[in-house]
């Protein structure tokens, strides 16, 4: 009863929110802040043990009463919502403030809430219509935010591919959620595991889920939506949206029948979007389409947890699933913490220079050294680095590969390839985020803009602080956050329900604790040991160069030319030059892009295809009567012909010709009936 009274108070304060957004924007903020608070508590306590909580109105909305189910897995979300969503709405009270956007403050806060209260709606509504109504919402709210600075034709653009892939989805959830509810006589979502002619339908989840999770190649819409929303609509899209699309393949592949071979296809998607994802974040100049891209990645990291355990509820082995069911899920949350960090990172750097172009920064951590910090942690969260909470789920996935490797079979054909993958996965994310953080933070500013650099206000420092503190939380002692892993895994699978925490999980805590010491009393003595030597600071040997410029410094694409060009078969990269000419040239200049291969390379030529084909096709629309009886008479011949060449038999009756269809022939095939 608690449970149903605590989001019952957080749905109000939301909705007092969602009113006072246009004209009072500190009760907003409080009413925004103690919704999530009051649900964080709710979901808190169903993770922490207490009972499942499902209501059912008297009254019906669309001809259908209203359910709400809040389990463990429902939970497991909800928390992230409310976390991420907490932090990013104390962040957008500082970053976008009326002062610099007075026409979209506003409706940027009336939106805010559709999008937190829609979100919430998603994760605990248990109706397939009702599912439909509050994604479509969603949806609608998110774009909105996308384009709050619709000023700008990019971000116009940006919105709209959005919206056109969001509507994708959507037809394809309501395809799968129509036949569902006609196979199953009702919209309401229940367990149908027993149900196997339901299996075919988990096809249609994964089209319209993993569009929604960026899932490669569906992600066209992510890289661009991430880099022109707000910095804080983009931390909430990665950290939080993309996550409702895993939210929806995890319920429905617990819930219904899943096809043989399903999880080694949704394993194959992740290993694909983990590679890919990384290889296009290492082409990027642009600071946020660089963190867009690693969302693909990670969205793959959390797929392949999800296929092996799939895998293994197939295989019937509990121990490897339970391992990858674990890193994945726990995934969900580090994700959500480390990549709203760095959003809030991008968003401090872009709000102190007014740009995104990494090629224009440089030395930003002298005037912003929390901001500089706080990136700096999130970037060897994301890297899967000991001792942060990346490094966990990423290892459990890891154990779990292993694990399956021993068993021999198809399970070790497929772990072998992912767990290699998954290591080179690891390393370029290294990789990139070396030189996001040289390029941006470290050497001399490369423009005006990054030499007049200033530190973010105490909102945004923060909001980055409370997601930093969390990462480090996790990684240091996992042992406090596996039980309500463990009651999620339960709910997806009730064969894997009441399993203690795994040895490594016990272990790494202490390890992670241990490493910290270690590095914290290296700190200490290298500290001791320079001040005690008088050591003095002098310049670097510049290579016979007496004033060393800005432009002698690596670039973003210059730093990571070497590993692009072993992934130029898909980045296929555009170069635009112009060499130096004669004794005293003018000037010379080098630039790189690297394309929306799949957008550009693939979608948007079959899109231009369909609409010459249906240019084509408008033009027989021209009002003549004559033509329409032409038509017409065309196909009577057609349809003539094809009766005469390759149509059914026909048989011969006294009245003349009768078509001989199976219900004719079932009759005469049955019985003769007589009146006694």
């Amino acid at each position: 009863m608690h449970t149903g009274l605590l989001l019952l108070v957080s749905a109000a304060a939301m909705l007092t929110g969602l009113g006072a957004g246009w004209t009072a924007p500190r009760v907003w903020l409080a009413a925004t802040l103690t919704s999530l608070g009051v649900a964080l508590v709710a979901a808190l306590g169903v993770l922490v043990g207490g009972a499942d909580w499902v209501w059912r109105s008297g009254f019906a909305v669309g001809g259908e009463c209203l359910t709400f189910r809040l389990d463990a897995i429902s939970a497991v979300f909800l928390v992230l919502l409310c976390g991420v969503g907490g932090m990013a709405s104390v962040y957008a009270r500082e970053y976008w403030a009326a002062t610099e956007h007075p026409r979209s403050v506003r409706p940027g806060r009336v939106w805010w809430s559709v999008l937190m209260f829609n979100l919430g709606w998603v994760v605990l509504i248990s109706n397939g219509l009702h599912f439909l109504i509050g994604w479509e919402l969603f949806t609608l709210a998110a774009y909105f935010l996308i384009t709050l600075d619709r000023q700008r034709r990019e971000v116009r653009a940006a919105g709209w591919l959005y919206l056109g892939a969001s509507h994708a989805a959507v037809l394809v959830l309501f395809a799968f959620f129509t036949l569902l509810a006609v196979r199953t006589g009702s919209w309401d979502l229940v367990p149908l595991r027993d149900r196997t002619e339901l299996a075919p339908l988990f096809w249609l989840a994964l089209f319209g889920f993993g569009l929604k999770a960026g899932m490669f190649p569906l992600h066209i819409w992510l890289p661009s939506a991430h880099a022109n929303a707000p910095s804080h609509v983009s931390a909430m899209l990665s950290g939080v949206t993309l996550k409702i699309g895993i939210y929806g393949l995890v319920r429905f592949s617990g819930w219904l029948p899943v096809p043989a071979g399903a999880g080694w296809v949704v394993a194959a998607l992740g290993v694909v979007s983990a590679v890919s994802g990384v290889a296009f974040a290492l082409g990027q100049h642009d600071l946020k389409r660089l963190l867009a891209y690693h969302s693909v990645e990670n969205i793959g990291i959390i797929l392949i947890g999800l296929g092996f355990a799939l895998a293994a509820v197939e295989q019937g082995n509990a121990a490897w699933g339970l391992l990858a069911m674990g890193g994945a899920l726990l995934h969900v949350w580090n994700h959500g913490l480390f990549k709203a960090l760095l959003f809030f990172g991008a968003g401090s750097v872009l709000h102190a220079t007014g740009t995104r172009d990494m090629s224009r920064l440089g030395g930003l951590w002298r005037a912003m050294p929390w901001t500089a910090g706080w990136f700096a942690l999130g970037a060897v969260a994301i890297s899967g680095l000991p001792p942060l909470n990346g490094f966990v789920s990423e290892w459990l996935v890891f154990l779990g590969l292993f694990d399956a490797t021993l068993g021999g079979g198809t399970p070790a054909w497929a772990a072998i390839p992912a767990a290699i993958l998954l290591g080179v996965t690891g390393a370029l994310a290294l990789a990139c985020f070396v030189k996001v953080c040289g390029v941006v933070f470290l050497g001399a500013p490369r423009s005006n803009e990054a030499a007049r650099a200033h530190e973010c206000g105490p909102a945004m420092c923060g909001a980055m602080g409370v997601s930093g503190g969390l990462c480090v939380a996790i990684g240091l002692a996992p042992v406090v956050f596996w039980p309500a892993i463990a009651r999620a895994i339960g709910a997806w699978n009730p064969a894997w329900a009441g399993t203690g925490a795994p040895a490594p999980v016990l272990q790494l805590g202490w390890v992670h604790v241990g490493l910290v010491v270690l590095a914290a009393a290296a700190g200490w003595w290298l500290w001791r040991r320079v001040r005690s030597c008088g050591v003095a600071r002098a310049v670097t040997w510049d290579c016979g160069y007496a004033t060393p410029t800005a432009r002698m410094q690596y670039t973003a694409g210059s730093f990571a030319g070497v590993i692009t060009e072993w992934f130029a078969w898909i980045l296929r990269q555009e170069r635009h030059e112009q060499r130096p000419e004669g004794v005293f040239p003018s000037g010379a200049s080098h630039d790189e892009h690297t394309p929306e291969s799949v957008l550009e390379k693939v979608v948007e030529p079959a899109g231009q295809a369909v609409l010459r084909v249906s240019s084509m096709v408008r033009r027989l629309q021209h009002g003549r009567v004559q033509a329409y009886v032409l038509y017409i008479l065309i196909g009577l011949v057609a349809l003539a012909a094809w009766a005469c060449l390759g149509g059914e038999p026909w048989q011969k009756t006294n009245g003349g010709a009768i078509r001989d269809s199976p219900l004719t022939q079932e009759s005469a095939r049955a019985p003769a009936v007589t009146a006694e």
